[in-house]
């Protein structure tokens, strides 16, 4: 069973922008996006939680926005001003119980429930 599917991701130049998309099978209260870069462990870059809150990792603050809309069970990340280090596999990642605020110190694969295929964004320089 597919519980959230990932789109949207591409080539873009530095500077550029490029707007996530995924698809969630139902309601779920707390919502994220995590990147992976080549080589490096998977973090969380921005996240939607029970209350509608927004939080945002320290390396997109002010570039990229995390939006959701409720009645398409639909999350979005708006990436704008791309850089070479945002290159990578972006994963969309859902939790079925409610929380507030950022994503705890910890494993992120036990925070999260269910987790999307991943959609590649590459930045040239």
């Amino acid at each position: 069973q597919v519980h959230v599917e990932e789109s949207g991701g591409g080539s873009v130049q530095a500077g550029g922008s490029l707007r996530l998309s995924c698809a969630a099978a139902r309601y779920y209260p707390y919502m994220g996006w995590c990147h992976q870069a080549p080589g490096k462990e998977r973090e969380w870059v921005a996240v939607i939680d029970t209350g509608g809150h927004t939080t945002y990792a320290d390396s997109v603050k002010g570039r990229f926005t995390i939006s959701k809309d409720n009645a398409k069970n639909t999350l979005y990340l708006q990436m704008n001003s791309l850089a070479p280090e945002d290159t990578g596999l972006y994963y969309c990642a859902v939790r079925g119980g409610g929380y507030d605020g950022r994503p705890p110190p910890g494993d992120l694969y036990t925070f999260f429930d269910f987790w999307g295929q991943g959609t590649q964004v590459t930045v040239s320089s």
